[in-house]
């Protein structure tokens, strides 16, 4: 069993749709993103947290680079989240 068929398996279990390709590959980006700017266990967390935030992926992804464009920096500093400015 490949990838797109146990997630498609997985989805018919949990009574929902599996992703169509483009969200497939905008799941792939952003766990791309976490991944490879953090460690690879960050990647499924990330899409968690997208999901528990109620963020589109297309909405998700913005701040995904945002957040590795800020640590790349020697003097990165991530801004606070909404409400604790």
């Amino acid at each position: 069993m490949n990838a797109k068929e146990w997630i498609a398996a997985y989805a018919r279990r949990l009574g929902t749709e599996p992703p169509s390709a483009d969200e497939f590959k905008a799941l792939l980006d952003l766990a791309g993103e976490a991944a490879h700017c953090s460690e690879r266990v960050a990647a499924p967390v990330a899409c968690w947290v997208t999901a528990k935030a109620g963020c589109s992926l297309q909405d998700a992804l913005a701040p995904a680079r945002e957040v590795s464009r800020a640590s790349a920096r020697p003097d990165a500093t991530t801004a606070p989240p909404p409400g604790e400015a």
